[in-house]
């Protein structure tokens, strides 16, 4: 759309003001409100935000210790341009619209995840694919309204729809078929495509399935879906969160499925199981695998997660439709064909995790790296040593991807070297600004830090 054309369609809408939307990079869900004027003013050059957009943490201090790019340390505006084929109404009187970041000179933020993905998705498109991917949402809601669950220092609270642990009952109580039906309701109504809902295997806890599409779209449905998910449960008078491990309980998780299409249909497809371009695909992906970790968990909380046996990957394996490895192949199907990347928690910025899945991926095609063999059996509970662990802290994951070679180059150096900072500004943060024990369970600091904004 043209500016004009905008302009008729907002007025066509009954808008009156338009929300500028996209993420941080710890995946916080950002923007601005602005009216319909001065969104159609900054089509061209976007709209102003602070560099501390990228600069602060999710408790709003500076990230120290760290080099500063180019575009940050004088608290100069980056500007969020609109992506125009994401124009929807949000909510009635009230558009929406996702952008990426770019500098006032005109280039795009080294760091911005939606900015990064499409930087994949553009070299996958000059080796003549599209990226194609769908993504499993988890979360858990409470009974209390987010005001009392603040109150409560996100302790204590009673998870929504009964006391079944156990995955994919029915028998739930009526608020939680409420809730869920009220998010499905306010997705239809933005025009967000869903596939699926249900029960999850913890107690609250609950999945909904982004469908199939291009990737760069089934991120934007992502971030879009977890807000709508938020903004219900306030307005049900609920909380909801999406750490990957707000109690004891089972933790949650963000399955990542990936395939890549060509002019013949889905180029991970043979009769025979896997194609030569999925195998090369899963050996980028497996050279990767020890730096993604750094991405797919991104916070101190993350890691607590990897419990063998509860459903996360432990090691650093892939196999035939084998879920108790980091990638199951899912082969056979002419459609379906895909691998599913098990690691990332409910918290990782699917934006970061795609870019760094689809375009290691992308360099297994390039440089035809062959992977691992392929494991067969159950992957957790094995002898110490006999298998490559999954990094188990923040520390060891920024310390695999600082030794990984293929990163650098798929996300760039500027990138790579500036979420390391942050990743290590994750860790003194929670040793010096009260975080205690790493060891004596989940503290109050996570929950504090992480309950809303991840």
């Amino acid at each position: 759309m043209q500016a004009a054309d905008v302009r008729q369609w907002l007025a066509d809408n009954g808008i009156t003001s338009v929300q500028v939307q996209a993420t941080n990079l710890d995946g916080t869900f950002i923007g601005k409100t602005l009216s319909c004027d001065k969104f159609l003013g900054a089509l061209d050059q976007g709209v102003a935000f602070a560099d501390v957009v990228f600069g602060n943490d999710l408790g709003n201090f500076p990230i120290l210790g760290v080099a500063f790019p180019s575009w940050r340390g004088e608290l100069e505006d980056i500007f969020l341009r609109p992506d125009l084929g994401t124009l929807c109404v949000w909510r009635p009187g009230v558009a929406a619209a996702i952008g990426d970041f770019w500098t006032s000179e005109g280039d795009p933020v080294g760091v911005c995840p939606r900015n990064l993905l499409r930087k994949v998705t553009a070299q996958a498109a000059e080796l003549g694919y599209g990226v194609t991917a769908a993504v499993e949402i988890e979360a858990t809601i409470f009974e209390e309204p987010v005001q009392e669950a603040r109150a409560k220092g996100y302790q204590g609270l009673t998870p929504l729809g009964g006391t079944a642990g156990s995955a994919y009952v029915l028998g739930k109580s009526a608020d939680w078929r409420e809730y869920l039906e009220a998010v499905e309701e306010r997705l239809r109504s933005v025009g967000i495509a869903w596939e699926a809902w249900n029960d999850e295997a913890a107690v609250g806890q609950v999945e909904v399935n982004v469908p199939v599409g291009d990737i760069v779209d089934v991120a934007d449905r992502w971030a879009r879906t977890r807000q709508v998910m938020r903004e219900v449960a306030y307005e049900l008078g609920h909380s909801v969160t999406f750490m990957a491990k707000w109690s004891d309980a089972w933790g949650q998780a963000s399955h990542l499925n990936v395939s890549l299409a060509d002019t013949e249909g889905n180029a991970f497809y043979s009769p025979e199981g896997a194609s030569e371009v999925m195998r090369h695909f899963i050996g980028g992906v497996m050279a990767a695998m020890a730096g993604t970790t750094s991405l797919a968990l991104p916070f101190i909380t993350s890691y607590r997660r990897l419990v063998p046996l509860e459903g996360p990957p432990t090691t650093i394996t892939w196999g035939h439709h084998n879920k108790s490895t980091a990638v199951r192949a899912v082969t056979g199907h002419p459609a379906y064909s895909r691998i599913e990347y098990r690691l990332p928690g409910s918290d990782a910025n699917v934006y970061l995790v795609a870019a760094a899945v689809a375009g290691a991926g992308l360099y297994g095609v390039i440089n035809r790296v062959e992977p691992p063999a392929p494991f067969a059996g159950m992957a957790w509970g094995l002898p110490e040593g006999s298998v490559e662990q999954v990094p188990a802290t923040i520390s060891q994951a920024a310390a695999a991807l600082e030794a990984d070679k293929i990163l650098p180059e798929v996300l760039g150096e500027e990138f790579v070297t500036y979420w390391l900072g942050t990743r290590r500004w994750e860790w003194i943060a929670f040793h010096t600004m009260g975080g205690g024990d790493l060891d004596a369970g989940l503290t109050a600091w996570e929950s504090a830090r992480y309950f809303e904004l991840v």
